[in-house]
């Protein structure tokens, strides 16, 4: 008799069994377009519906993912949908330029997501998480744990990227962050229905104080640095806000490239990471039977192993429930397509100006290509499983030339926490703890984490 408990199945919108109407369209993509799915965006390869805005494209299936952010990724650009809610927010970051200015601010950062400087990072990330742990030393009651992991992932980002010199206090900006996101980051009603830039957007203008805000903060920064680097021009840390401002001048980025590339990664960089530790943690939580030998895992290797370079790869029970996590809460739940010219992709033909939406959210819950989806079982990444799984089913950091440039900063980073964390404390969850997923550029816990933190 099987005695092993059943799996945890996190909370998930359950799939919608009939169309909406053009309104819900509208007003479910407003409040959470998660929950517009419906059943055969979870067992067909590919969806073709008339949207709002105009064809519309589901893409789960990996050959057809692979095709477009892959293949033929030269005959795709940035959906103008997805621009609309972005660019607003990120202007020309590296997750909104396209052509030259995407190749530019591509071709500066490089050098500081290498292998190299990637290890380089552990020690630092190692000491703001263990400087971060103290304060769940003396906690009572609970604490919101999501909220905590924006803070000590924008400790670690300051830290590694900005050598800890970025303007305003860490405090405000965790709440400034999630205003951000409430506004700005939400689909516009007008952005759906590609009404004409002119008109007002209700969702920008309730972020504008949030937004100045932010700019504030890159310009501050920016201006800090310059002047230490004309004061003091044998004595500048080399990081990522360096290395930037170096790259300015001709055939180079503009200081206006460099800014929204610096808010880029101060707004959106940590929040993915933050996300997917505080999605992790609730998880094992529920699930303390996977959790035990993870803690049995990063107890082991703790001890025997100081240097956090090396635990990425001697924790494999540990990377795999962060992986199962992201799976089933990917960091960035879409990636939104637009084909410059029309094409065809076997039987199915995309015209001009359709929206072709890779959603991770719903390719890592596709039952064609997942067994158990909705279940939280990080034993699909384990060493011998991972290495079965195709790469276009799995895409919580996207593929093709867009690949997040942070990738595999964020793994080290995410084993680094989780395992001084775990090594300390036991995160449980509490009558409060019931998170709701809302897609607000991130995939997000609606209503928070409360959690209580024991010394383990």
């Amino acid at each position: 008799m099987d005695t092993s408990p059943a799996p945890f199945r996190p909370p998930a919108p359950v799939p919608r069994t009939r169309p909406p109407s053009m309104l819900e369209m509208i007003r479910i993509i407003y409040r959470n377009p998660l929950e517009l799915w419906g059943e055969p965006s979870y067992n067909q390869p590919w969806i073709v519906v008339n949207g709002v805005g105009g064809p519309l494209v589901i893409a789960n299936d990996p050959g057809l993912i692979r095709h477009v952010l892959v293949d033929n990724a030269k005959n795709y650009k940035l959906a103008t949908v997805r621009q609309k809610v972005l660019r607003p927010i990120l202007r020309d970051g590296l997750l909104t330029a396209e052509g030259q200015v995407w190749k530019r601010s591509r071709k500066a950062m490089a050098p500081v997501f290498t292998p190299r400087h990637i290890f380089g990072f552990a020690k630092p990330m190692l000491e703001r998480t263990q400087a971060f742990a103290e304060r769940y030393e003396n906690v009572a009651g609970t604490v919101d744990v999501a909220h905590d992991m924006t803070l000590l992932t924008f400790d670690i980002m300051a830290e590694t990227l900005f050598s800890n010199e970025i303007a305003g206090s860490p405090g405000s900006f965790g709440g400034e962050i999630e205003r951000l996101f409430e506004t700005m980051g939400r689909v516009d009603p007008l952005d759906i229905l590609r009404a004409p830039d002119w008109l007002p957007r209700i969702t920008h203008i309730r972020g504008r104080r949030t937004m100045r805000f932010f700019r504030m903060i890159v310009s501050d920064t920016v201006a800090m640095r310059i002047e230490r680097m004309e004061r003091t021009p044998d004595d500048v840390p080399e990081d990522f806000l360096t290395l930037l401002l170096n790259a300015e001048g001709e055939d180079g980025l503009t200081r206006q490239e460099v800014e929204d590339n610096i808010i880029t990664f101060i707004g959106a960089g940590h929040e993915t990471t933050a996300r997917a530790l505080g999605w992790t943690l609730y998880c094992l939580a529920e699930a303390p039977w996977e959790r035990a030998p993870i803690e049995d895992e990063i107890d082991r290797v703790t001890k025997a192993e100081p240097d956090p370079v090396k635990w990425l790869d001697l924790m494999p029970l540990t990377r795999a429930a962060f992986e199962e996590a992201m799976r089933l809460y990917p960091p960035a739940p879409s990636i939104n397509r637009e084909p410059i010219v029309p094409e065809t992709y076997e039987t199915l033909k995309i015209p001009r100006g359709a929206q072709v939406l890779v959603m991770p959210w719903v390719v890592h819950r596709h039952r064609k290509l997942w067994d158990d989806p909705n279940a939280f079982l990080p034993s699909r990444f384990h060493p011998g499983n991972r290495e079965k799984i195709n790469r276009f089913q799995y895409l919580p950091f996207g593929a093709g030339p867009r690949i997040c440039i942070g990738a595999s900063f964020a793994m080290q980073e995410a084993v680094i926490a989780l395992a001084v964390l775990l090594s300390r404390f036991r995160f449980d969850t509490v009558a409060e703890t019931k998170p709701w997923p809302v897609q607000k550029l991130t995939t997000q816990p609606q209503g928070g984490l409360p959690m209580r933190v024991t010394r383990r």
